[in-house]
């Protein structure tokens, strides 16, 4: 087990792992061969790997950079700032079809609704997020700030 260890620089498990996602990954994608959708998927799918590669890691990293050198503060505004930009990311990525209208025919004939008010509500969603994230800080930081004035 341990020369294993040394040579692979894992477990067993994580290989196992890792195998297991690439073989449903496989298999997923076997199901687009064939398909006259597959170039768009491909297309969708480098040009995903691009932005997030060579636009969005290194803003996110350059944010954090800046988060992370601000004057040391009784309580870390870090993460105050990660988890809502986090959840207005990843919604937006769930919701992305829906916030700019693409399929609108194919969602209004399976809904019977348009998709007109997916934006304001990931907007009211975010602001909620931060909202929610700036009330915590501020209570936070009204206990730390209390407790070093009382003690």
């Amino acid at each position: 087990m341990r020369r294993f260890t040394d040579r692979y620089g894992a477990r067993p498990a994580h290989l196992v792992g890792c195998t297991a996602c690439l073989a449903l990954a496989a298999y997923a994608a076997s199901f687009l061969l064939g398909d006259p959708a597959l170039p768009r998927v491909l297309a969708w799918f480098v040009g995903a790997a691009v932005v997030h590669d060579l636009v969005l890691f290194p803003l996110c990293a350059l944010v954090d950079r800046a988060l992370t050198r601000l004057p040391r503060a009784p309580v870390p505004l870090v993460n105050h700032v990660r988890v809502p930009l986090l959840g207005a990311g990843l919604t937006f990525c769930v919701f992305l079809p829906g916030i700019v209208r693409q399929g609108e025919a194919t969602h209004l004939a399976a809904t019977g609704l348009d998709q007109q008010p997916y934006l304001g509500r990931w907007l009211g969603l975010v602001a909620a997020m931060a909202a929610v994230s700036a009330l915590v800080y501020l209570v936070r930081w009204a206990v730390t700030t209390r407790s070093a004035a009382g003690g």
